[in-house]
């Protein structure tokens, strides 16, 4: 039986509220502190929640109420120099789910909110004491929380992360900044699909919204890094001109482009990829989400691995008698899976800025790409089917594991 009784999540994005609700829901009374002054709206822009991700939403109940707010996308294409192909899709699972960053902090927060979790703001998380009964967190504003553990969600630039590891990596820059826009432009979109997009300068995405809207997302190549602060200090219609010379010569990126006003474009800045964190948990301090695992965009995965592991983890401490032990079993059971939709991914941005002679090879072999590359079973069939069982100990979870490994 579990000797945790308290939490302290530090973080209230995406991971953080799931893991507090989560915690509550298996006996254990959990707080979201924040280092913003409210609710971390406002930030970014669209998001894909796959199969497996929704399924873990619906684990704490909140998988409806995302559902309500997102656009069902069930087909997907190909695209290299406006050549479109259809890509196979699993058929024994839900489309992929696309909803706006900032409606889906917003919905996590109200349902942990309604679900009994409370948050606190202006908690800027400085140092952590460890001692033999838990643990003590200060923050910036002087004040100081207590708790059997305490649970950083606190993004790709963790300060729980530096605070179990000071020689922990940081996330790498993949060398593209991130553009969203939801525009008006008469062009031809296929319904109910996503077409990733490679231009003949830079790699896009786009599907159709409904009622003559297109959303369309960018990844731009740019060798400086620029961290978001530093990218919406540039004028939005700065970017705009770049975005507009830089898919002038593509179908339909031109379009998008040009279609898209100053005030519809959504600067996320620097794209990024957490390299293998050594060490997940220390004393009575763990990492979840993109703390500890934040694959890039390419994957469609990131928020999804953040929700799955907020649940797991909260599984393992309801489990498991001490932090040490549900801390292991938690890495144990994610670290794997994790580290591999980020190796994917990773091999698919190396192909998002392809030259010339690249993109024309790309282009011949689209068909058998969609065939091979593309194919679900191969790349996502076990990612997306993945399922928590609740209600089924932890301990025959990881049995089983130990079972398929023999």
């Amino acid at each position: 039986m579990s000797t945790i009784r308290s939490a302290l999540v530090i973080g209230g994005g995406i991971a953080g509220p799931v893991a507090a609700t989560a915690l509550l829901e298996a006996g254990i009374d959990a707080r979201v502190c924040e280092a913003y002054s409210g609710p971390s709206f406002n930030i970014g822009s669209g998001l894909a929640l796959a199969p497996n991700g929704l399924a873990a939403l619906d684990v704490v109940g909140a998988g409806d109420r995302v559902r309500a707010i997102a656009v069902p996308v069930p087909k997907m294409n190909l695209s290299v120099g406006g050549k479109r192909l259809p890509v196979p899709t699993l058929s024994d699972v839900e489309p992929l789910q696309v909803v706006d960053r900032s409606e889906l902090h917003r919905e996590l927060h109200d349902h942990a909110i309604e679900a009994g979790v409370p948050f606190e703001y202006d908690k800027r998380l400085v140092g952590v004491d460890e001692h033999a009964d838990g643990v003590t967190a200060h923050f910036a504003d002087g004040s100081t929380a207590t708790a059997d553990v305490l649970i950083g969600a606190d993004g790709i630039r963790s300060t729980v992360r530096q605070l179990i590891d000071p020689g922990a990596p940081g996330p790498a820059y993949t060398g593209m900044l991130g553009f969203g826009a939801l525009t008006e432009a008469a062009i031809d979109t296929p319904p109910e699909t996503m077409v990733f997009a490679f231009g003949k300068r830079a790699y896009y995405l786009y599907w159709p919204e409904g009622q003559g809207r297109i959303a369309w997302g960018a990844n731009l190549p740019h060798k400086q890094y620029l961290s978001l602060t530093d990218a919406r200090a540039i004028p939005a219609e700065r970017w705009l001109k770049i975005l507009r010379e830089t898919y002038a010569e593509d179908t339909p990126g031109g379009q998008l482009a040009r279609a898209t006003t100053a005030d519809q474009l959504q600067i996320t800045g620097a794209l990024h990829i957490m390299p293998p964190v050594p060490h997940w948990y220390r004393g009575r301090m763990v990492l979840v989400g993109d703390s500890v695992h934040a694959p890039s965009n390419s994957s469609g995965q990131g928020a999804s691995l953040a929700v799955e592991s907020a649940v797991q983890l909260a599984r393992c401490l309801r489990d498991l008698p001490t932090a040490t032990e549900a801390f292991a079993t938690y890495e144990q059971l994610r670290r794997s899976r994790v580290e591999g939709v980020a190796a994917r991914a990773a091999k698919i941005n190396h192909s998002k800025t392809p030259g010339p002679v690249a993109r024309k090879i790309m282009q011949m072999l689209m068909p058998i790409m969609v065939k091979t590359v593309m194919n679900p079973e191969k790349t996502s069939g076990t990612e997306q089917r993945y399922r928590i069982d609740w209600d089924a100990p932890v301990q025959a979870e990881m049995q089983a594991m130990v079972g398929a490994v023999r």
